[in-house]
C-alpha cells in the first residue's frame, strides 16, 4: 500500500485515485478582477503588481512528509517591498540566481485550514534555479503552518488536508 497514493474520502465516501501532494492559489488574496483593466496592475502566473504600490511573488511552502518519499507543498503568494520585487525581476532569467540572498516578505495567502490566520505571517523568499518557483520559508514561530513546515507531516495529515480542500464546507482540517 506504500505506493498507493489513492484514498477513500471520509467526506464524500468516494475513492480518489490520487492523493494530491499540493494545492495552489492563482493570485494573492488581495487581488481583485477589478484590477485586471488597470494599467498599473498586473497578474501573471508568477508575479503580481497592484496599482504600482503592492508587489507579490508566487512560491511554495514545502513540508516533508514523514512516512513518504514525497513532500507536500502549498502554492502561495508573498508580498515583497518594491526594492526586493525589483531585484527579483532583475535576476528572474539569470542563471545562478539561487545565490541571491532571501527576501523578506509577508504571506498573502489565507490557508483556511489553519488557525490563527496565515495572512501576514513573516517569510523569507529563497530564489531557486531557473524554472523553479521560490521556496517560502516561514518564520519559525508556533503557528501550526510554521510548525508543520519545520517538523513535517504524515500521510494521514496529507489526506486530512486534501479532504478539507476538496470539501471546504465539511468542517475537516
Amino acid at each position: 500500500m506504500a505506493n498507493d497514493l489513492g484514498f477513500t474520502c471520509s467526506c464524500c465516501g468516494e475513492y480518489h485515485a490520487e492523493l494530491p501532494m499540493g494545492f495552489s492559489t492563482m493570485a494573492p488574496d488581495v487581488w481583485s478582477e477589478s484590477f485586471a483593466g488597470d494599467s498599473a496592475s498586473m497578474l501573471s502566473t508568477e508575479q503580481c503588481i497592484i496599482k504600482n504600490e503592492h508587489f507579490f511573488l508566487r512560491g511554495t511552502i514545502e513540508m516533508p512528509v514523514i512516512d513518504s518519499d514525497h513532500a507536500f507543498s502549498w502554492g502561495v503568494w508573498v508580498s515583497l517591498s518594491r526594492d526586493s520585487f525589483a531585484r527579483s525581476l532583475d535576476v528572474w532569467e539569470t542563471p545562478g540566481r539561487e545565490a541571491e540572498p532571501p527576501y523578506f516578505g509577508w504571506l498573502t495567502t489565507e490557508l483556511a485550514l489553519y488557525s490563527p490566520s496565515t495572512t501576514n505571517l513573516k517569510t523569507h523568499v529563497h530564489t531557486r534555479p531557473l524554472g523553479q518557483r521560490p521556496f517560502i520559508e516561514l518564520e519559525p514561530t508556533d503557528h501550526p503552518l510554521a510548525v508543520e513546515q519545520r517538523t513535517g507531516i504524515t500521510m494521514d495529515r496529507v489526506r486530512e488536508i486534501a479532504e478539507a480542500v476538496l470539501h471546504p464546507n465539511s468542517g475537516n482540517a
